[in-house]
């Protein structure tokens, strides 16, 4: 009789993954982690100049209170909006409501607006049939009365700062004895500012009112041109350089005994 031999069944005993601690997760939390902020840079490279800078801003000033360019209301990224990238649009918005102004159609022609290095330039050109101020004084006439306070509620919403400049053509002044083209250019800038801060423009937002007389004409090679007769006001670029709080007065006549002793009065005679 055979000898039957007895089976012997082997169990192995899996172990299960409750004793590593769970480490895989945290890996995997690296890696989406990696991969987010790879999809944010990639938008970054493809986003404006704008969204970068308000971007930026955040991680440099997360309360947006001094750059304005946080999380908080104040700092919702509007006032960056009038850097070196941005001053066409400015542009573009006051052209169009410059258009709008019916009373207007004869003088849109002498508006010029230039973006330049300090910022944008708008000019208020005087012609042979138009003009913004009355002849030979320093008071804004109706035209010029109107345009300079829709230019003051415009740009009194903005954070930029304003200069405001006089010129005048080569025709010497002749109306008084004591009175010439530097105070004239420089009165007709300085009622400019005041008109415009009686407007909407802020009390701090004018830096600087200048008089060139006619030491900056537009058409040099024809110093009686008209158009050498004008207001420009400079919208500034914002810059990460603390403002100067003051409104200054300049008056640019050459250094004299007399000019030394004249005054710089902000009252437009």
């Amino acid at each position: 009789m055979a000898e039957t031999r007895p089976i012997i069944i082997v169990k192995k005993k899996v172990g299960h993954g409750g004793h590593h601690g769970g480490a895989w997760k945290v890996a995997y939390a690296d890696f989406v982690t990696a991969m987010m902020a790879l999809f944010i840079v990639l938008w970054l490279l493809n986003s404006s100049k704008q969204i970068q800078e308000a971007v930026g801003g955040y991680f440099k000033d997360p309360t947006g209170k001094s750059k304005k360019v946080g999380s908080d209301l104040a700092g919702s990224g509007e006032n960056i909006l009038l850097k070196k990238n941005e001053m066409a649009k400015l542009k573009e918005e006051l052209q169009k409501n410059i258009h709008k102004m019916a009373n207007l159609d004869k003088l849109k022609s002498q508006i010029e607006m230039t973006v330049t290095s300090e910022g944008l330039r708008i000019e208020l050109l005087e012609s042979a049939s138009g003009t913004f101020f009355q002849q030979g004084s320093p008071k804004p006439n109706d035209a010029g009365k109107e345009l300079l306070v829709m230019l003051a509620g415009e740009l009194g919403s903005l954070p930029n700062k304003i200069s405001i400049e006089g010129h005048t053509d080569s025709k010497p002044y002749t109306g008084r004895h004591d009175y010439d083209n530097w105070e004239l250019s420089t009165d007709r800038a300085n009622a400019a500012r005041r008109l415009m801060q009686q407007n909407g423009l802020g009390a701090k937002q004018v830096t600087q009112v200048r008089g060139y007389a006619d030491q900056r004409l537009r058409k040099p090679e024809d110093p009686m041109d008209p158009s050498n007769r004008r207001i420009s006001l400079i919208v500034q670029y914002l810059t990460d350089n603390k403002d100067d709080d003051e409104t200054s007065l300049v008056k640019s006549a050459p250094e004299s005994p007399e000019d030394a002793t004249k005054s710089t009065s902000e009252t437009a005679k």
